[in-house]
């Protein structure tokens, strides 16, 4: 497993430069749960990037995606 989460960080980080950790099912070798984080002011762009991330892990063929959630938070005061 930890094989397998360290490729997938690895090429993440280095292909999108993104922000990559195991962020659950640490202590259950048959399941890993990633949290992948990015910032940055344009929302198309952001949108597209989360979207080339996912897409990036499938094409891995390192794990099988179950399920994937993506959330945007906007911190700023303008639109989005």
């Amino acid at each position: 497993k930890r094989r397998v989460v360290r490729a997938i960080k690895d090429r993440l980080k280095n292909d999108f430069n993104v922000s990559v950790a195991e962020v659950g099912d640490q202590d259950v070798w048959q399941s890993l749960h990633i949290g992948i984080s990015a910032v940055g002011s344009n929302r198309p762009y952001m949108d597209g990037l989360i979207s080339k991330v996912v897409d990036a892990i499938d094409k891995m063929n390192l794990a099988e995606m179950v399920n994937c959630k993506t959330e945007t938070l906007n911190m700023g005061s303008g639109d989005f």
